[in-house]
């Protein structure tokens, strides 16, 4: 599997909860999000905004994606909410790894560029530094409609968290069978 079929499997409504650990506070804290994925194509004129932004051909993307959302989390009863864009770049002498360009960063609201590798087993890790941090994620589907992620969050000098997050897609993509496909092919 390459990263514009991850993307493509991606695609739909998905309703995640996510279960952080903040290790220097030995607390743990729930979270719930719906989630929209939508698969942008290479030449769509937000991943080609984005790879401009970047310094980047934007002929070398292989594809988007638009990503929404809107949770709450335990703590702070506050809603999160937004969006952003992703674009994959993929490294022009390995395809399964690349750069992974963002409108937003997950853990510092600002543009960020990371790397992403496709696993054998079609698992998706993507790592990016932030100015004041790192973070690892990876994501895999356990079933067409069962997507899981894990990530660490470390600030630069030590770790902070670390979390678990189930996504079940609610609707909105026909890709079921793709997964499914994509699923045994991996583990055949």
């Amino acid at each position: 599997m390459n990263i514009a079929e991850f993307f493509e499997l991606s695609a739909g409504r998905w309703f995640s909860h996510r279960t952080s650990h903040h290790l220097a506070f030995k607390q743990a804290e729930d979270g719930k999000s719906d989630i929209v994925i939508e698969m942008l194509a290479a030449d769509h004129p937000e991943v080609i905004k984005l790879c401009q932004q970047y310094e980047i051909t934007p002929d070398s993307a292989s594809c988007g994606a638009r990503v929404t959302w809107n949770g709450t989390m335990e703590w702070d009863e506050e809603k999160h909410s937004g969006s952003t864009v992703l674009a994959s770049v993929p490294d022009a002498d390995n395809p399964h790894e690349g750069k992974l360009l963002r409108e937003m960063g997950y853990a510092e609201k600002a543009p960020v560029a990371g790397r992403y590798k496709m696993g054998s087993d079609g698992a998706l890790t993507l790592t990016t530094e932030y100015e004041t941090m790192w973070s690892e994620e990876r994501l895999w589907f356990a079933s067409p409609n069962l997507r899981m992620r894990v990530s660490i969050l470390k600030r630069f000098g030590g770790f902070s968290m670390a979390s678990f997050t189930s996504e079940i897609r609610m609707g909105g993509s026909s890709s079921a069978t793709k997964v499914s496909e994509a699923a045994n092919s991996v583990s055949s």
